[in-house]
């Protein structure tokens, strides 16, 4: 989301079937709070697919990898590793020293600013081995309770981009949903055309397009 850094969301693990779900979430999360890409396993090939697709109708940037070799992306990583864990540092106790670390604010000690930096942040899809916890430089954790890894790292992009990641602007999107009270409509990115309107909350949901039950982006 900033011209200066790029902040990476790297899915670390995946499990098809029973992941693909909430890897695509991630994905989706990752793009529509303010990261600049995500780093897929190289076997969660359907989640990437499907991250693609939002992008190319909704509008990017955004890039989607598939890698296999996660373990040397998080070593070889130059930059800022943060890794999100329910066992880590709590997130608003160590916000601002990300947030500065990456240079987002400014250091405390007036003339001592951090050049812009470029941040990984890593989301476990199962066990993550001991070196990732030594090998990060922000073990955080959001509440220190179980809960979902898409919502912590939801928690974690409002809290590094200061809610700005709200009002991002959307580039070369063919679709738009059009914010109501009420009502659900998508409309053409250029303003052409009528849209696509379900007003009694019945029926098919235009963003699901022809994907069905197992489109992420559809109401849930």
């Amino acid at each position: 989301m900033n011209d200066a850094r790029e902040v990476v969301v790297l899915r670390y693990g995946h499990r098809p079937g029973r992941d693909d779900r909430m890897t695509t979430h991630v994905g989706l999360t990752a793009r529509a709070l303010g990261a600049d890409r995500v780093i897929f396993p190289d076997n969660a090939g359907q989640s990437a697919e499907t991250v693609r697709d939002i992008t190319g109708r909704f509008g990017g940037p955004f890039a989607v990898e598939l890698r296999e070799d996660q373990k040397a992306i998080v070593r070889d990583f130059e930059g800022v590793v943060v890794h999100l864990t329910m066992y880590g540092e709590q997130v608003q106790d160590v916000e601002g020293a990300i947030r500065e670390a990456v240079g987002l604010d400014e250091p405390e000690v007036p003339g001592e600013a951090s050049p812009p930096r470029d941040l990984l942040v890593v989301v476990g899809g199962e066990k993550v081995p001991w070196a990732l916890y030594e090998r990060a430089d922000f073990n955080v954790g959001v509440t220190n309770q179980p809960h979902s890894e898409v919502a912590g790292l939801a928690v974690f992009l409002d809290r590094l981009f200061n809610g700005e990641e709200l009002d991002r602007e959307w580039a070369d999107a063919d679709r738009r949903v059009m914010p109501e009270a009420t009502g659900k409509t998508v409309v053409d990115a250029d303003g052409a055309g009528d849209g696509e309107r379900d007003d009694d909350g019945r029926g098919d949901d235009p963003v699901t397009d022809e994907r069905g039950d197992d489109d992420p982006a559809e109401d849930e």
